[in-house]
């Protein structure tokens, strides 16, 4: 891996530049819970107080509530959570919710959500939008791509589980992920953070932060890391695999080769050096500044830029070929990433009287990246330079996404007999991507194309407008009812999209398309598919809750809400139609012990309407696109969430249960994926080759049983410092890897994966110390699933794995 020094010096620099004494935060308190006097890992001034787990606040309902005594089933994850449990990326947060899980997509390096069992692996690139939204500081993520960034200097982490259609609204169908990001201080001074990594896989990586107090009305806070590692999957040797140069010519002749044309394989076509598959290269920054001029107005405003040089993860085999390693494939494209994004976030916050408080939030981005990824994954060795084998890149030639938004909440504030908030909201989309597919008989440059296309779509585009509003009202002191409404208007355009695929002409050279050609007939490509259309559609989501407190310190609720996600435009100018969840919940909410013990429960029924489900597939006449389908009738959810947390002076400890007995998907009869090779031939009226049934299967990532148990306890040394160990692990039964239900190939099996790690405070917390163990079982986890079809008439299955284990130590200082 490179090095990326700049990142790395700055946060070194910001580490080591003050003066000021050090200190640390402080293990004493809960997880996420900032120490005393001493800035937490987000934004907590010097001055603020331990809390207790009955005071930890969230925003899920638009305004700064008690996690216990909001009713809504949210998990409020805390910066101190945050760093002890490592989490970088959105994935990372899978463990520490109920419900949630995550798969990393592997041509695109997309990650893609599921929440209680409700998701769509191939929601990605400008087509599909997810059903777990996605928000920074407000500001809506639409891309999938999003969720493979850092998170960088966060405030805290509100995962909020149901449908969020009335407040938080667009595709959070199935639930939504609300990051904050640490915010300067006026107030506090000039503090700040820094921590360095090292471990196995050439791991290193630094962080840090600074709050900069410019005046008593602007501050200013920056903040930058930078983490990198060397990929996990080795290059498998070819000559050790490779047939014989006469064997490789019996072959050739036997499939009817001309000889006069025979070469022997080239073993340097095969990828054995270079940067590895699964490695990390990442850096980002921010700067955020707050302008309070009185008390009555405050602006918050950032910019955050974030690289990724890292490469995409190699989808492996199940069941290595003998004599090679698990973490291992036969590679003929080299990993290729390349990806820029740059964000503008603002918040402005008037209180126009004592019980009224206007907002606008606004957010601008703009992504652009390329990559290019192994599709064939190794799996078939050619048993000559054209035949034997299928090889596939598939290539992100380059791909540009814009985005901005713009939203007015106006509510009412302090206490009244009745809480409303009101709003509006327009965001807009401006996509474009060129997509190659390259498909090769035998090697990739064997002159002999079984199949390849090129994705152009120049310009789609997204239009979202809605209004809405929600109410609650006090009824009395301990009963309260709340009702929102929220109108959603959708326009999607594909204009000028075209998918090119291979036309067979005799007289064309047959090589792999490059970036720089663009496809004609000239170059041996036709026109496959048409894609411009126009998709336009609005719809009503709605909240209905009654809560009522039980005793002090206890909360009862109930509530049937609704959640949209758009239809849209897809190959060949077809449209798809949206789709609508309906829950129905039940939650409780308890303190016990003084605070130092919470409970929280939800019961839930997910009524699924029209699901949409995508993928990659090929048509009757052999040319290939991404198709949508929605899933007839409805897909029934029901499951049970638990989230326990416990804490005191020494020892803090957490629970998390989530349990899907049901799970079963409506009626869709023609399903198709390419990246399950060997389905039925489907029935023409069908518009695909290759199909199965679905109906009735089980939804996948959606295990019965997902247990997470965190435990960590002070040990005071004599010279004053603390020792703290720290035991992390998740239990899930087993689960299926897609809708098809395919059997052991397409199933992750139960598992236990664990994490230990071991904290040294120094007595005057000034720094720490820590190692770590991620996964100390070494066990292998699978998130995604696909086969191949082999020449002996097997299938061989491949997946995406979760890292296998890894160690490291840390070092961090406060100033």
């Amino acid at each position: 891996m490179k090095l990326r020094y700049s990142a790395l010096h700055v946060a070194l620099a910001l580490a080591l530049a003050s003066p000021a004494a050090f200190a640390a935060d402080d293990p004493q308190n809960a997880p996420g819970t900032p120490a005393q006097n001493i800035p937490a890992q987000g934004s907590q001034a010097p001055d603020k107080k331990i809390k207790q787990l009955d005071a930890i606040e969230v925003s899920a309902t638009k305004r700064e509530t008690p996690l216990q005594k909001t009713p809504v089933a949210v998990s409020a994850i805390t910066p101190d959570t945050l760093d002890k449990e490592r989490v970088m990326t959105v994935q990372d947060l899978t463990r520490l919710v109920p419900g949630l899980q995550a798969t990393a997509q592997g041509d695109h390096g997309v990650v893609t959500l599921t929440m209680r069992g409700i998701g769509n692996d191939s929601a990605k690139t400008e087509y599909a939008d997810p059903e777990v939204a996605t928000f920074v500081d407000g500001v809506y993520s639409p891309r999938a791509e999003a969720a493979a960034g850092l998170l960088l200097d966060m405030d805290g982490v509100e995962v909020l589980r149901g449908p969020q259609g009335t407040l938080w609204g667009r595709n959070s169908t199935a639930g939504a992920i609300s990051f904050q990001t640490a915010k300067p201080d006026i107030n506090a001074g000039f503090y700040g953070n820094a921590q360095v990594e090292a471990g196995n896989y050439n791991l290193m990586s630094a962080r840090a932060a600074v709050n900069l107090p410019v005046s008593n009305t602007f501050a200013m806070r920056v903040a930058v890391v930078h983490a990198q590692h060397d990929g996990y999957v080795d290059y498998q040797n070819p000559s050790s695999q490779l047939p014989s140069v006469a064997q490789q010519q019996t072959a050739y002749l036997a499939a009817g080769g001309n000889p006069a044309k025979f070469r022997p394989i080239d073993p340097s076509l095969f990828v054995q050096g270079g940067d590895k598959y699964g490695a990390q290269d990442q850096s980002a920054a921010r700067v955020s500044a707050l302008w309070q001029p009185s008390e009555a107005f405050k602006w918050n405003l950032s910019y955050e830029y974030f690289i990724d040089r890292g490469t995409l993860n190699m989808s492996l085999m199940q069941q290595p070929r003998q004599g090679q390693e698990f973490w291992s494939a036969l590679i003929d494209t080299a990993p290729y990433l390349h990806r820029n994004s740059g964000t503008l976030r603002s918040r402005m916050d008037w209180n126009i009287s004592d019980g009224m408080q206007l907002s606008y939030i606004a957010g601008y981005n703009h992504f652009s990246g390329k990559s290019q990824f192994d599709q064939d994954s190794g799996v078939q060795v050619p048993t000559s330079f054209a035949t034997g084998a299928s090889s596939q890149n598939d290539r992100t030639n380059s791909s540009n996404y814009k985005s901005y938004s713009h939203e007015f909440d106006l509510k009412s504030v302090g206490q009244q007999t009745v809480d409303w908030i009101v709003g509006a909201y327009y965001g807009y989309e401006d996509n474009n991507i060129r997509f190659d597919i390259p498909i090769m008989n035998g090697t990739m440059v064997s002159e002999s194309v079984a199949w390849q296309g090129s994705f152009i779509q120049p310009k789609e585009t997204v239009k979202s407008t809605a209004a809405f509003g929600q109410a609650t009202w006090h009824m009395s002191d301990h009963w309260r009812l709340t009702g929102g409404l929220r109108w959603s208007d959708d326009v999607k355009k594909n204009i000028d999209g075209r998918g090119w695929g291979w036309a067979y002409d005799p007289t064309v050279p047959q090589v792999p398309i490059a970036p720089s050609t663009y496809p004609s007939p000239a170059n041996g490509f036709n026109i496959s598919t048409r894609n411009d259309a126009r998709y336009s559609d609005d719809r009503v989501t709605w909240l209905a809750r009654l809560d009522t407190d039980v005793g002090e310190h206890g909360l009862l609720y109930a509530s049937v809400s609704t959640g949209y996600k758009s239809g849209g435009t897809q190959d060949a100018g077809t449209l798809y139609k949206p789709e609508t969840l309906t829950n129905y919940e039940i939650g409780s909410k308890f303190v016990f012990l003084d605070g130092k013990l919470t409970w929280n429960t939800a019961a839930y029924y997910e009524d699924f309407k029209d699901f949409q489900l995508s993928a990659p597939i090929t048509y009757p006449d052999g040319n290939r696109g991404l198709g949508f389908n929605n899933v007839k009738g409805s897909t029934k959810v029901a499951g049970l969430e638990s989230e326990l947390a416990y804490q005191e002076q020494d020892d803090r400890a957490n629970l998390v249960l989530s349990f899907i007995p049901k799970k079963k998907l409506g009626t869709l009869q023609y399903a198709g994926s390419n990246d399950y090779q060997g389905l039925p031939a489907c029935a023409p009226q069908s518009g695909i080759s290759a199909c199965m049934d679905i109906t009735g299967n089980d939804l996948p990532h959606a295990p019965n049983v997902s247990l997470t148990a965190i435990y960590e306890h002070d040990f005071h040394l004599g010279n004053g410092g603390r020792l703290t160990p720290r035991i992390s692990g998740q239990y899930q039964s087993d689960q299926w890897l897609s809708t098809f239900n395919l059997g052991d190939g397409d199933k992750q099996k139960a598992y236990f994966r664990g994490d230990l790690a071991l904290r040294y405070t120094e007595p005057q917390d000034r720094w720490w110390a820590a190692a770590f163990v991620q996964n100390f079982t070494d066990g292998r986890v699978r998130t995604s699933a696909g086969r191949f079809a082999m020449p002996d008439g097997s299938f061989q299955y491949v997946s995406q794995y979760l890292p296998p284990r890894t160690f490291g130590v840390q070092l961090g200082v406060w100033f």
